[in-house]
């Protein structure tokens, strides 16, 4: 339902508020490792999500990405529509450009009922609030060795 992109967008965004709750601010290579994602990729969305303002970064020693004071709650809703817009909110879920409730595709009433839910997802759940359930052990943000 996501693209790739927001996908690693979400988990750099939980990785870097787990390390910024250690007072950490981790850098590039370091978020792009933990969240197991090409290095070049992941600083292209860092740079998307801090020119949006959902993230600071700073040069130097001591520096790294982190959230300020004013981000406090950034929902999953926030994260999806910078990376990628509102389309996959009302995207058809079999590909139809004019799919609607007066001419629905053949998935439309289960697929609308699919996405509605999603959305209602990502306007209550936050970066912080799934960082939260990892830094309690209800969750974890990479994949387990098998």
């Amino acid at each position: 339902m996501l693209a790739k992109s927001t996908e690693y967008a979400i988990r750099a965004l939980v990785y870097v508020q787990l390390k910024n709750w250690e007072d950490k601010r981790p850098g590039v290579v370091e978020i792009a490792t933990e969240i197991e994602a090409p290095a070049a990729f992941s600083a292209k969305i860092l740079q998307t999500l801090t020119r949006h303002k959902l993230l600071d970064s700073a040069k130097g020693r001591g520096g790294g990405f982190f959230f300020n004071e004013e981000q406090t709650e950034l929902t999953l809703y926030q994260v999806i529509h910078v990376m990628e817009g509102d389309a996959c909110f009302h995207r058809c879920g079999f590909g139809l450009k004019s799919c609607n409730d007066e001419n629905p595709c053949p998935l439309h009433d289960k697929y609308k009922v699919v996405r509605d839910g999603f959305y209602d997802i990502v306007k209550k759940e936050t970066v912080q609030s799934l960082s939260t359930k990892i830094k309690n052990g209800q969750a974890v943000l990479k994949r387990l060795s098998l």
